[in-house]
């Protein structure tokens, strides 16, 4: 299935789903009740950082600049763009923004809790 046309997909969901699947478990147990509240904050930039590079890779490869080679992908294209790129620019995305929100949580004042 890895060097097949399944071979993107398969290696992007092989290394992200585990990470974003953490990152989402580890957000909730520090934010408990405020978990939608972050999620909502942090699901728009990664959303729209990683549609705004989908554009900025259809630019490219409809210039000619770089393509995808055949058989290494599904052949589902958004613009120009294999499904599969989408997919990596929204996921890397979300890695990040929900990394920063853990990350600044590490770093933020503890929650002082009322008895």
């Amino acid at each position: 299935m890895l060097e097949s046309r399944w071979a993107y997909l398969a290696h992007l969901l092989i290394w992200t789903v585990p990470l974003i699947l953490l990152q989402l478990l580890a957000l909730a147990q520090h934010y408990r009740r405020r978990t939608g509240a972050v999620l909502r904050a942090v699901l728009p930039p990664a959303f729209l950082v990683g549609g705004y590079l989908a554009v900025a890779d259809h630019l490219a490869i409809s210039a000619g600049i770089w393509n995808f080679g055949e058989g290494k992908h599904l052949g589902v294209y958004v613009g120009a763009v294999p499904l599969e790129e989408v997919l990596f620019f929204v996921l890397t995305s979300l890695l990040v923004s929900l990394g920063l929100a853990l990350f600044t949580a590490l770093l933020g004042p503890k929650e002082v809790r009322a008895p």
